[in-house]
């Protein structure tokens, strides 16, 4: 397969034509940033176990019934993904307070929630990517009552079958983002990536963090915390 002219390059992500108009390469990269781009960094080798962890994960969110992008990992930082429109949807599910939801609603971090709380952000840069219910994204036409329903649905299958996966490794999935797509015939697939930049995982046995927040909050070690999730993910 040939790579050919760069599509769109975003925070993490370049993504490429390629030869076959149905597949995309994306190509991860090192840099690092926080706080809708205010903070900006490099994670050494974030690239390499971002695509590798996501491309973990969705293959076994597959085996278990999740339809995602996944087509082939072709390198360290490389993958061929199905030719998806992203819905301009963040997805968030939370299952214990932490960031701007602890912030938000009073509740100090580490607290487990009653129930799994699912949110929606409109993506949007320049607006901030602002939290939106199921109402104002059927009033923009971003999503159909079906379609948003299917999306939650698949939104809590993925959690419960990370929560059990990542449990056996001593990992808690604190709380996630993810991203959906529609393929040319209208198909809602996962897309996006799943990754310490994308979710907050704890350990289970000591707390600590192994995510993202340690560049977002200056807690040292990331790289290393970054290579932990992968050692427990790939056993590397």
């Amino acid at each position: 397969m040939k790579k050919l002219e760069q599509l769109y390059e975003g925070k993490a992500k370049k993504v490429f034509k390629t030869d076959d108009p149905n597949l995309y390469i994306v190509d991860y990269k090192d840099d690092a940033t926080a706080f809708n781009g205010l903070k900006k960094g490099t994670i050494e080798g974030k690239g390499i176990i971002n695509n590798r962890v996501s491309n973990h994960l969705m293959k076994m969110l597959e085996k278990n019934g999740i339809p995602t992008h996944l087509v082939e990992e072709i390198s360290d930082r490389e993958t061929v993904v199905k030719k998806v429109t992203i819905i301009p949807l963040e997805v968030i599910v939370r299952n214990i307070a932490a960031g701007s939801l602890a912030k938000r609603l009073g509740l100090e971090e580490g607290t487990k929630l009653k129930h799994t709380v699912l949110e929606y952000c409109y993506k949007s840069d320049e607006l901030g990517d602002p939290l939106v219910n199921d109402y104002h994204i059927y009033a923009l036409g971003i999503a159909t009552k079906e379609e948003l329903d299917l999306i939650a649905s698949y939104s809590f299958q993925i959690n419960q079958l990370m929560s059990d996966y990542l449990k056996d490794l001593n990992i808690e999935l604190i709380d996630y983002k993810i991203e959906f797509g529609k393929t040319p015939d209208g198909t809602i697939i996962l897309a996006d990536e799943i990754s310490p930049d994308t979710c907050r995982f704890w350990d289970s046995v000591t707390g600590e963090k192994l995510d993202k927040d340690r560049f977002r909050r200056d807690l040292g070690n990331v790289e290393g915390a970054y290579h932990e999730i992968m050692k427990r993910l790939l056993g590397e």
